[in-house]
């Protein structure tokens, strides 16, 4: 999950703020940093959030890809061939 100090350390990674419960009415600028407009922080958090939904394809075949022992382990027994069989399977699972 996407949260508002993403959204603002991605549009001022140096920015000084507090929040609480992730609550874009309740920012609190610190230590001189200029303030970023509630609607830049939603526009950023926006975006920031469809690109994680773009590539849960990615978490998705990480969890089910084999070790890399495993994988390693079927190279040497089985020839790349097999090894590409299997991850084959985990990718047409979750397609990107």
């Amino acid at each position: 999950m996407i949260t508002i100090i993403d959204a603002i350390l991605a549009i001022n990674s140096k920015a000084k703020f507090s929040t609480e419960n992730d609550d874009i009415t309740n920012i609190k600028w610190l230590e001189g940093t200029t303030v970023i407009s509630k609607s830049d922080i939603e526009t950023k958090l926006a975006e920031l959030q469809a690109e994680h939904d773009a590539k849960q394809y990615q978490r998705d075949r990480a969890k089910e890809y084999p070790s890399i022992v495993e994988q390693l382990d079927d190279i040497y027994h089985n020839g790349i061939d097999s090894w590409k069989a299997t991850i084959k399977i985990t990718k047409d699972k979750y397609p990107k």
